[in-house]
């Protein structure tokens, strides 16, 4: 994601980078050629010009489908940010109970702190298609880390080894059954946020509305400079280039925030998000070793 200041026009009015330039000028430069095709055969061959009518009443229509695909989009992209707001929160929330509820046992607090660290980035590799644990996983132990890596679904068996920790804390005696199921509400919550994450992943915009809504961009960028040609003859390509960057910018827009969980520039900062809960997990652990010296 690319922080700007949205108060400052001048800072970002003419930055290429995540502005959709790049990947709709292909787009753009075929219909400014079929425009200039258009305009010379026109002035040279003969005339082509037609009205206006039939243009002026498909574009509210265009409009209405370009505002209903964009909005789809975006509800996806703020649907994965507020899941990912959950995640950390719950994260939070599980390094606090487990700093406090063994905080005279260093051996399961480390190991399990070390496991809530691994987390969100077993999530945010498994959500863009990869197998890692991140900078974490060499201070697991070999054998689980090769198995975790090795699982069709990392971060379910991260929270599979969170809650064996428990069980086996229980069974010697460190914390009671209440506890138990008082500190896997929280892992629950996290396998929860994984399936919202994949619903949103694994669920693309239906097929026949993104195909109707590409060719009807399609349609009425290659026919409307045929409804320019009488009012701007010359100056028909430069307003279908205008056009085009309009219509396929919003479109390619939405594309982009469709998924919110890869490494386009539009993305949601995955990598922020793990950094922000492995140091607050990480400064957790850090005072609790500070209070149990002291």
């Amino acid at each position: 994601m690319i922080d700007y200041d949205p108060h400052d026009w001048r800072s970002h009015l003419c930055d290429i980078r995540g502005s959709m330039l790049r990947e709709i000028t292909s787009r753009i430069l075929a219909c400014v050629l079929w425009a200039t095709g258009i305009t010379w055969f026109h002035c040279t061959v003969h005339e082509c010009a037609i009205p206006s009518a039939a243009h002026m009443l498909v574009g509210p229509a265009l409009a209405l489908l370009l505002v209903f695909r964009t909005n789809a989009s975006y509800d996806r992209f703020w649907e994965g940010r507020k899941m990912w707001g959950n995640i950390i929160n719950e994260s939070r929330n599980l390094a606090r109970l487990t700093s406090a509820v063994f905080a005279q046992n260093d051996d399961f607090r480390r190991r399990l702190l070390c496991w809530i660290q691994c987390f969100p980035d077993a999530m945010r590799y498994h959500l863009r298609g990869q197998k890692n644990l991140g900078k974490f996983a060499h201070t697991l132990p070999p054998e689980s880390g090769s198995r975790i890596q090795a699982s069709d679904h990392p971060p379910l068996a991260v929270a599979l080894e969170i809650s064996r920790h428990w069980i086996e804390a229980r069974n010697a005696g460190i914390i009671s059954d209440y506890l138990v199921v008082a500190l896997d509400q929280n892992v629950q919550l996290l396998i929860d946020y994984i399936g919202s994450c994949e619903r949103i992943r694994n669920t693309p915009l239906p097929f026949a509305y993104v195909v109707h809504l590409r060719r009807a961009i399609l349609i009425y960028c290659f026919t409307v400079p045929f409804s320019l040609l009488k009012d701007f003859v010359w100056w028909t390509p430069i307003c279908t280039m205008l056009i085009a960057y309009l219509l396929v910018g919003i479109e390619e827009i939405g594309v982009e925030i469709e998924d919110p969980f890869g490494q386009d520039d539009n993305d949601l900062p995955l990598d922020v998000f793990c950094e922000t809960i492995q140091r607050n997990v990480g400064l957790l652990g850090a005072n609790a070793d500070t209070a149990g010296s002291a």
